[in-house]
């Protein structure tokens, strides 16, 4: 292989950042938050000098955990006034839980202790549990996680779960009176004037201010708008993956309960996650590989829950006891959608910036969705928070960009690849048995490569957690050495993994991009070229 081609592949491991001092915020004001609809208004003229007096205007478009974490972090800051607008009429209590990693509560614990000490109130800790892989069909353990380990050696808080409506009700509840609009989502907004950005809603209203962010999830108009394409469908940039899902959550006596935190059961082309999600109720997760739009077009006469039971049917008694006490009402499917990383694509135009799944929606698996929203809320509250002069506000959108467009793009990778390893991959581990004479069983080569997986997999989630936990904070400075052995260690399971489904299915389209994403790679490349050209050292 040619050195310009060798030195990007090799460079695309150094996703990691060292860590270093960031500004802790404390203050939290319980307050209703949410205002009636803005009335129209014209864009003022202000002073270029940031001040309390003429305080930088930041309008959020989107309360989900992203934006309702930007808000927090800025609320106490006096030159900085924001606008949350969200286009639901009203917050109610809908959603499952989300998992909250290592490195969101972190950042929650940092940003504000109050805050974190209402989250932790209501929070399920699962980190500190037995996770990790099992054999679909024999019930055997396959491969344990070790989420604990990383996080005690940083002093951070476990992994856990927190149902979504307890977590906005909370953010919500340290905003001020009037921060919130709901009733009306954001429709498109006029960069164009000399300064400044004007956002337009959908009912016509106007909304003058200084930074507009994107928060507006996966379907996002605001990205929409800045990149001239639909927020939906052909054009969008956003990807079907290939897989759907069947997400039920209930009440549920697990044997294991206080012992296990989440199991993912493998088997050939689909697997089984059940999680505990605090109070004696679970959720789980069927995984299949389908066509779009199978919910419609596959038959399922029965109902949904004789469908999987047919579906997985020889798989391990856990599987089987869930969903026997599971109602029709307690499931749903869904298509899952991603973003696949892009290096071409623009996080900002002028004031306007895009955070959380507007600009890197992600697969489910790693459970770090909503963890990297956070990141990028805590990241851009710095840049803002930093901002004397209005006309610098795209150039603090440029290096909030930066400092996140490498890990973000890397944990993408990673939440695909989690997808495309397991179902495209594995199959049941081959196995010999000596009961009743000498038995091999499934001694083809999917389950002999499944098998040959086994000791690998521990140590690449064991570098997998410790990059996880040690980046948090998005600094600069990146970290070869744990770069390098995440993407080593990355290569070599999608090698191995590759002969598993009979050709380079997954090595060629995936490689590196499943692990890292193109955006990671090309802009690791970009770092170290002005690294080495600048010669500063890179630890």
């Amino acid at each position: 292989m040619q050195l310009s081609k060798l030195l990007p592949l090799c460079a695309a491991a150094a996703a990691l950042y060292a860590p270093a001092r960031r500004t802790t915020v404390t203050t939290a004001r319980p307050a209703a938050a949410v205002a009636a609809p803005p009335t129209a208004a014209g864009a003022a003229d202000e002073p270029d000098a940031i001040s309390a007096e003429h305080p930088l205007r930041v309008t959020i478009a989107g309360a989900g955990v992203g934006g309702l974490t930007l808000a927090n972090a800025l609320k106490d800051c006096a030159h900085v006034e924001v606008k949350l607008v969200e286009k639901t009429s009203a917050f109610k209590r809908f959603g499952g839980p989300i998992q909250l990693a290592s490195n969101a509560m972190q950042l929650y614990k940092e940003l504000d202790r109050g805050l974190y000490d209402q989250i932790e109130s209501k929070f399920t800790w699962t980190g500190n549990l037995t996770n990790g892989i099992k054999d679909g069909i024999r019930d055997e353990w396959y491969a344990k996680f070790d989420l604990a380990s990383p996080a005690a050696a940083r002093g951070m808080p476990y992994t856990g779960v927190i149902e979504r409506p307890d977590l906005q009700e909370i953010l919500l509840g340290n905003l001020a009176d009037g921060v919130v609009t709901n009733g009306v989502g954001i429709a498109s907004y006029d960069a164009s004037g000399a300064s400044g950005v004007v956002t337009k809603l959908e009912d016509d209203t106007e909304i003058p201010g200084d930074v507009l962010v994107g928060a507006d999830g996966i379907w996002s108009n605001v990205r929409a708008a800045m990149r001239d394409e639909p927020a939906r469908g052909e054009g969008s940039g956003v990807a079907y993956s290939g897989y759907t899902v069947f997400a039920g959550e209930l009440n549920y006596a697990s044997p294991d309960n206080g012992e296990v935190g989440y199991k993912v059961y493998i088997g050939p082309n689909q697997y089984f996650v059940i999680t505990d999600i605090g109070k004696g109720r679970y959720q789980y997760y069927a995984f299949l590989a389908r066509p779009p739009g199978s919910a419609e077009s596959e038959a399922k006469p029965d109902g949904t829950i004789p469908f999987l039971k047919e579906t997985f049917a020889g798989w391990s008694p856990d599987v089987h006891a869930i969903l026997d006490v599971t109602r029709e009402d307690e499931i749903e499917q869904r298509d899952l959608y991603d973003r696949p990383p892009s290096s071409f694509k623009p996080w900002s135009d002028g004031p306007v910036g895009l955070l959380g799944d507007s600009v890197h929606a992600m697969m489910p698996n790693l459970g770090q969705g909503g963890c990297q929203a956070i990141e990028d809320a805590v990241v851009l509250a710095e840049e803002l928070r930093a901002l004397r002069s209005r006309a610098a506000a795209p150039a603090a959108l440029e290096t909030y960009r930066n400092r996140r467009l490498v890990r973000s793009a890397a944990v993408q990778g990673l939440s695909r690849f989690a997808s495309d390893i397991i179902i495209r991959g594995f199959d049941t581990p081959a196995k010999i048995t000596t009961e009743d004479g000498v038995r091999f069983e499934n001694f083809n080569y999917a389950g002999i490569v499944t098998r040959l997986l086994q000791p690998i997999l521990p140590v690449f989630f064991s570098v997998q957690f410790n990059f996880l936990y040690e980046g948090y904070r998005n600094m600069a400075a990146l970290d070869l050495k744990a770069g390098l052995a995440i993407g080593g260690i990355g290569i070599l399971v999608l090698a191995i993994a590759a002969g598993a489904v009979g050709d380079a299915a997954i090595l060629l389209p995936f490689g590196l991009e499943s692990v890292f994403g193109a955006e990671a790679i090309a802009s690791i490349s970009e770092t170290l070229t002005a690294v080495f050209s600048s010669g500063e050292g890179l630890m």
